[in-house]
């Protein structure tokens, strides 16, 4: 049985493992980082993802603290035209393997074992298993365990359908689809895009730019959803006065509510939040990013089958329970109903800081690579644990409109907190996985004329926050409840 130790063993080698990793050698010197990872190479579950996929957001606030991840330019064509980029899944797996082979690995202080299953331990000692030989690895790890797995990510290839598939259906996940240009003389007649996330949506608009007719696309949306409109969410060094009318259009919405609902239909008239269907009131609300070039794709599509759950394929019909919908021949059907985060994960929050193990979660939600960084940073520059978690309680991981403001609830409560201690204001100035940060940094040190009204936000935003924090109660209870 190989033996290793190291300081800090980390699971998951994905952009939340990665992240605190790559903070960890900044602010821990002294320190030896060990990661473990079910998949080949770096990059998480953007190992398994479908190759069409994009990020949402743009690139300037994603991936780790180190490394910018794009180029800073606008793009000139698509529908993200006259926007910043959206890093390809080519591009992030490319990152990460740059980031491991260029500056974690040849640091000398990091080991990385790929095809590597985490078996468990306690304390100091701990194991591992070799994949593809079955060889046990023994650790013996000097400070702590770090779960960079809670999040448990699902994409369509990994990701088991919950109906029932009959012999001789078409079935496909939306990593398949590139591929239908080797079936040339067997191309489908007809096309059903399962599920109503952000996979979905992504699927549908691929379909339509490589120039199927919207026609021939069938769309089975259980819920639809709202989305954060993305030309509001650009880099702030570019956009500052975007992002600030975000954050207060989200205050005064839910300052203003009394429901969740209330909130969002508030938030669609000002156009910061998105829907496909202005007919529709969505129910459904996952962080998704899109365009409003998107949108105007996504509406073409009307053969949506709304508020139901497909219980079974057949080669030429969906079947909703008792309910049996004929399809034309040589239908395609495509599963989209993975969901990438798991929300159930916000049943096993558990504080960040415990002892020998960190367990990583979200500490704004939805900002997943700057929480895990946020952590490594407070693991490396505060004593306790108590005054780590109360700088970062975990942030709920919610998934209706219901109970949405209770994040912004928390976020809000979240800055605050964070703002208000010297050592995390510092840091948030100086990183890059921050969205305002490191711009009004710069804009300070060149006293920019801008920053008189920037001051205002604050002060605003507190005048607020009692009408936030009641909506914010009632959704937590809301959501405590489901």
């Amino acid at each position: 049985m190989e033996s290793h130790e190291t300081d800090y063993l980390i699971v998951g080698a994905g952009a939340v493992g990665l992240a605190f990793a790559d903070t960890l050698l900044d602010e821990a010197p002294d320190c030896h980082i060990t990661l473990v990872d079910k998949h080949a190479a770096p990059g998480g579950h953007w190992n398994d993802a479908y190759s069409f996929v994009t990020l949402h957001q743009p690139s300037a606030t994603y991936g780790v603290n180190s490394m910018e991840l794009c180029p800073d330019r606008v793009d000139t064509h698509g529908h993200n035209a006259g926007m910043y980029p959206l890093a390809r899944h080519s591009e992030i797996l490319a990152y990460y393997s740059r980031l491991m082979h260029d500056r974690l690995i040849p640091s000398g202080r990091v080991a990385y074992h790929p095809l590597t299953e985490y078996v468990g331990g306690e304390g100091q000692a701990h194991k591992a298993r070799h994949i593809l030989s079955g060889e046990e690895m023994r650790f013996t790890v000097r400070r702590k365990l770090v779960d960079a797995t809670w999040f448990q990510t699902s994409v369509p290839s990994t990701h088991k359908p919950a109906f029932d598939i009959a012999e001789g259906t078409r079935f496909a996940v939306p990593g398949d689809l590139p591929g239908l240009w080797k079936h040339a003389g067997d191309l489908p007649s007809h096309y059903v895009v399962i599920g109503g996330g952000k996979t979905a949506m992504d699927t549908a608009v691929w379909l339509l730019e490589a120039g199927v007719s919207p026609d021939a696309i069938d769309w089975v949306r259980p819920r639809d959803s709202w989305m954060f409109n993305r030309k509001l969410l650009q880099p702030a060094k570019h956009a500052i006065r975007d992002l600030v009318r975000f954050q207060i259009d989200l205050a005064e919405c839910a300052a203003s509510s009394e429901t969740g609902d209330e909130m969002f239909a508030k938030l669609g008239e000002r156009g910061t939040m998105l829907r496909i269907d202005p007919d529709v009131t969505p129910s459904m609300f996952h962080y998704a990013v899109i365009s409003e070039g998107e949108v105007d794709l996504l509406r073409t599509i009307t053969r949506v089958h709304r508020g139901k759950r497909v219980t079974a394929l057949e080669p030429d019909a969906l079947v909703f329970g008792d309910e049996r919908v004929e399809l034309p021949a040589n239908t395609l059907f495509v599963d989209c109903t993975a969901r990438a985060v798991d929300m159930s994960a916000g049943e096993r929050v558990t504080p960040i800081f415990a002892g020998d193990r960190i367990t990583l979660q979200t500490i704004q939600t939805p900002m997943i690579p700057y929480s895990a960084a946020l952590a490594a940073f407070l693991e490396t520059n505060f004593e306790t644990d108590a005054e780590r978690n109360a700088l970062c309680p975990p942030a709920p991981l919610t998934d209706t409109t219901a109970t949405y403001p209770y994040v912004v609830m928390a976020n809000l409560m979240s800055t605050a907190i964070l703002s208000g201690n010297a050592k995390t204001n510092a840091w948030n100035a100086k990183s890059r996985l921050h969205p305002t940060g490191p711009a009004i940094a710069a804009m300070m040190a060149r006293n920019d004329p801008q920053l008189m009204e920037l001051g205002k936000v604050g002060p605003k935003i507190r005048s607020l926050m009692p009408g936030v924090i009641k909506l914010g109660m009632a959704a937590k209870a809301l959501h405590e409840a489901s």
